[in-house]
This record gives C-alpha cells, structure tokens and sequence, in this order.
C-alpha cells in the first residue's frame, strides 16, 4: 500500500504540478489559518485525485477484551490513533471553530471560501479590546494628573465594559480550544460508557455517530488542504481470541457506526473464519441473523483475501529466519562467577579443589559444544533444501517457531540420554522429525503410543524393530469408532495423507527408537494418551453375558415332570450344579 501510493503521487505530480501541503514543521501555522478563516469546497478537481496517503492504526482486540463493549475500544482508538497523528491543537481547534467541507455545483475551481464572519467577529472583539483598553488608559491617565471629573469615570465604565465582553469572548474560544485539547474524544466516550445504565440512555449511539462524523469531517478538511485522499487503515488483531459477544459488538460497529458513504476508513480483520464464523453462530443476541456465521462474514467482508500456501523458497526462507533467531541457544556462552578462595586446608587440599573444578570445566565445555553441533544439525534439517523434512512443516509461523524452539529441548534432552546409557540412539535428524510429527500429528501420535502401552501392560508387546505406521494400522479401525469422543482431538491433526508418507515411507520409526525418543518429548500433550486410555478401557469392558440355556428339551422335560414344586426345584438343582461339573472336567449329564 505504501508503494502504490508513492507511485500514485509521482504520477500526480506530473499531472498537476502541485505539491502536496505539509501539515508539520512550517506548514502547521498556515494549517491553523486554514483551520480558522477558511472553509473548503469539494471540487471535481479533489474529486479526480489519484494520490492517496494511508494512516495506519492496530487495534489488537485482546487489550480490551475485559470490557463490556469492545466496540467503544475500537472506536477510541481510532480516534486516538488520529489526533496523535495530527496533533491535538489542530483537531481542537476544528472542534471548536472549523466548518464542514460544502459542495458546489457547476464548475468551480476555487477549493477554499473566506468565513467573513469568523473574520469579521474576530476583528469586532480585538477592536473592542483595544477601544476598552484605550479607554482605561485614557481614564486613568486623566485621574493620574488630578483631572479626574465625570468624563472620565463615563471612559472607565465604558473601557471596562469593552474589554471585559471581548475578552471573555476570546477567553471562552480559548477555553473550549484548550477544554478539547485535555479532554480528548477517548475520554468523552469512555465516560459515557463508564456511566451506569449507559446502553438505556436515549441518543447515547447518537453521542459516538456524532464523535465519529466530527472525525470524518475533519480528515475530509485534511484532505483538501493536503491535496491528496486520505484513507485511515485499521488493522484489527485478536478478534478471534474474544468472547463471542464482543466479537459481534466489534462487527456491528464496523457495518453501523464507521461505514458512511463517504467514511475514509478501511478496516482489516486478520482473523481465522472458522472460529470467527463459530463465535457469530454461538452468539446469544445473533440467533436468526447468524445462524450461518460464513453467510454473515460475507455480508460484511467487501474484500476477502485468504492467505496463500507457502512456496517452497518462503518456507524455506521463513524456517532459517526462525533458525537464526535461536542462535542464543546454539552458541551462548556460558559465564560462572569465580568462586571464593578455599577456606583453611593445607595447600594440597586447595590445589586439588582447583583441578577438579577445571576439569569439570573441560568435561561442561565439551558436552556444550557437542550439543550445539547436534542442535545446529537437527535444525539445519528443517530449511535443508535438499532434506524432505520442511515439507511437513506447517505454512503458520507460530508453528514453525514452535518447532524451532522444541528442537534444542530435545536435542539436549536425548544426548543426556544416551550418555546416561553409553550407547548410541536416533540421530539429530530423527529428533527434529519426531518434534514435527509431535507437532502435526498428536492425536494420532498419542493412538500409537498408548496402543502400545496396552500391549506392554498384558504382556504382548511388539518387537522393536516393528513400525509404528504398522502398529497404526493395525489399530486404525479402533481409532475410527472413537471419533465422536475423541472429535476436539482429532481437530489438532494435519493431514493424514501426509501422515501416512511420514511414517510409511520418509521417516519409518520403530518402536525401541519411539520408546526412547517418548523420554524426551516435550511437546506432545499426555493428558491426549491419559484421555484415550481410559476410553479404551471403558470400551473394553463388556457386559456380563447370560447363562446358555441347556439342551433344547430341558424345559420340556422339567414341565413334564413337574407339576409339583418338588420338580422344579429339581430341575434348578440340576442345572445349578452343571457349572461346577464343567469345570472339574466332567461330561454334563442331562436334566431328568
């Protein structure tokens, strides 16, 4: 936007050969004598201007999030973001004295009209000051030299009567220039909304659209003085991170109070649409309007602009800015105060202290600079052109500096491992794609792992050099009758095709490098495991199945016998006792 507005003014000044006017520096007096004696015309000479000056103001949403109407914030800090733009004296003094831009009809070159009346007034009450004054010093002067007389108290009582109207007059322009200069349109409207029962107050939506089209006027002024269009770029952050009645108060202000025809404003949400779209349709006060939140956000986006896939080269280039910003992990020195000399002791004693602790030193030294080389490895493998790692590499920076900073966690993590073991274990690439696979993939992740703990628990563990992509498999069905219960988790996952070539083809990782890698993970969730562990076990419990009736003439025969209680009772014994027989190995013998 900068850009196209420099080539659009080098453009206009070819055209018109008129250089914008400064409002800073030598160019603020003239603005304030624009300000007061001048009134602006729109002209179809403003009208066909190209060059355009952009003023840009963020609004991060999560700053006010706890208050009630987040709508006002947006607002005030529009208003805020202005007149610190501008100055406070120059929109003072609009407030108090300017007038709005007029339109002309038929073809008139003229931008500005002389307010005679200001001017005229202006010079009535600076007349009448110097006509009061001169009639004080007159009398004054008189009784001073002992010719005091009726004349003279006539010239004190008139002096005094002038000066005191136009100096109160010019007092009170004074005071309301200075009364908008403390107290700003922010804090106008942060007292109305700090007023109890503020949203029941008949015109107070009135009070703001007036504040907001007092602003509007004001930029329209700036705009012909400057010669040039003005466009104000609010950048709105954090909306999605709000509650979702704040959320709609901030979109109902942007569609009522800040959409005029002729508002300079143009706003940018930077918001992910499925939560924005959840939060309308939860709403309480948009049920019936925003049963459908992408059929409202279309209504009110003008122009949607969806953030494209990284190519290779700016992933690329995006993994090794993020790389190189961790440098202080890699290469940091590490600086120990020099301990206090040893306490009494022969001198042996002391020189002995000093070699251990230069050789713990040495042995400190050795396995920081090991583990930088084994840092500087791993993450070299994520912007390795030639490496096939960065293709999982989400296009979210947030992502990627998250997996920047797990890497040298790990990595110091698995090499306190393996020297704790003495034996060798994964290598730095294999860390830094376990990270990945952490990172992209937890629910999944978390599946294979506790399916593989079962296993362990009763005793039926597969080997280790067993894949976890055919663990998965063999348990996918499982996994699938879960989805309902496990459908906010399943949501963290990327895409299962990928998953699919990352641990079936490009990185194969069997269960004793999982096992080993699993002590070190620090950015997998194990509350998911604890979640599916437990679903797993209730599923897995069945209900208790009813006894199998016996032979199909069992019940004939007991009715056949027993017409008397005697029989039945018979017959129950019988099969009561045909379990136990069962169980010692005998054959069961048939109900008589």
């Amino acid at each position: 936007m900068q850009q196209e507005a420099a080539q659009r003014e080098a453009e206009e000044l070819q055209r018109v050969q008129w250089r914008p006017r400064p409002v800073r520096g030598w160019g603020f007096p003239r603005l304030l004598w624009y300000l007061v004696f001048l009134q602006p015309i729109i002209t179809e000479l403003h009208l066909r201007r190209k060059n355009v000056q952009f003023l840009f103001i963020r609004f991060s949403a999560w700053q006010y999030a706890g208050t009630d109407k987040l709508w006002a914030g947006l607002v005030t800090t529009l208003c805020e973001g202005i007149r610190h733009h501008y100055g406070a004296l120059p929109f003072s003094v609009y407030s108090v004295l300017g007038n709005k831009p007029a339109t002309t009809s038929g073809c008139c070159h003229r931008e500005w009209h002389c307010r005679r009346r200001v001017f005229l007034a202006l010079l009535a009450l600076l007349a009448a000051l110097c006509l009061g004054v001169g009639l004080l010093y007159l009398s004054l002067g008189g009784h001073a030299l002992g010719h005091g007389s009726a004349s003279g108290s006539v010239l004190k009582v008139f002096g005094g009567a002038a000066t005191t109207l136009s100096g109160s007059g010019l007092l009170m322009a004074v005071y309301s220039v200075g009364k908008h200069m403390f107290v700003s349109q922010r804090k106008k409207i942060e007292r109305l909304v700090s007023r109890e029962k503020f949203g029941s107050q008949l015109g107070f939506m009135c009070e703001v659209k007036k504040e907001v089209e007092l602003l509007t006027d004001f930029l329209c002024f700036l705009e012909i003085y400057q010669r040039r269009r003005l466009r104000v770029v609010l950048e709105v952050t954090g909306l999605d991170t709000c509650y979702p009645e704040r959320v709609v108060g901030v979109l109902n202000a942007i569609n009522t109070l800040l959409s005029d025809s002729h508002a300079p404003f143009i706003f940018i949400l930077v918001v992910d649409p499925s939560i924005l779209a959840a939060c309308l349709e939860s709403a309480g006060n948009m049920k019936g309007t925003a049963d459908n939140g992408y059929l409202f956000l279309n209504r009110t986006v003008t122009l949607p602009f969806s953030v494209p896939i990284m190519g290779r080269r700016t992933k690329l280039q995006f993994l090794h800015d993020a790389v190189q910003s961790r440098d202080d992990l890699l290469y940091r020195e590490i600086t120990r105060k020099l301990r206090p000399p040893a306490g009494e002791g022969s001198e042996g004693v002391q020189l002995l202290a000093v070699e251990t602790q230069v050789g713990a030193e040495r042995e400190q030294g050795r396995i920081d600079a090991e583990a930088a080389r084994r840092i500087q490895e791993a993450l070299f493998c994520l912007h390795d052109e030639r490496d096939c790692l960065y293709e999982y590499v989400p296009d979210n920076v947030v992502s990627m500096r998250r997996i920047v900073n797990t890497v040298p966690i790990t990595v110091r993590l698995l090499q306190q491992q393996q020297q704790q073991a003495e034996c060798g274990g994964p290598t730095p690439r294999q860390a830094v794609a376990w990270v990945v696979l952490a990172n992209q993939w937890p629910c999944r992740l978390s599946w294979v792992l506790q399916c593989l703990e079962d296993r362990q628990q009763v005793g039926g563990a597969p080997e280790g050099r067993a894949r976890l992509w055919d663990v998965f498999c063999d348990n996918s069905r499982e996994l699938h009758t879960m989805t309902k219960a496990l459908q906010n988790v399943l949501d963290l996952d990327g895409d299962p095709e990928l998953f699919q070539r990352f641990l079936g083809a490009d990185f194969p990782f069997t269960v004793a490098e999982a096992q080993c890698l699993l002590r070190c993970t620090v950015n997998l969730d194990h509350s998911i495991r604890r979640r599916m562990g437990l679903i797993r076990a209730v599923s897995a419990l069945k209900p208790p199945t009813p006894p199998k009736s016996p032979t199909g003439d069992a019940p004939h025969a007991i009715s056949a016998s027993g017409s008397s209680p005697a029989g039945r009772n018979s017959g129950n014994a019988s099969e009561a006792h045909q379990p136990r027989e069962r169980a010692h190995g005998g054959k069961p013998r048939p109900v008589a």
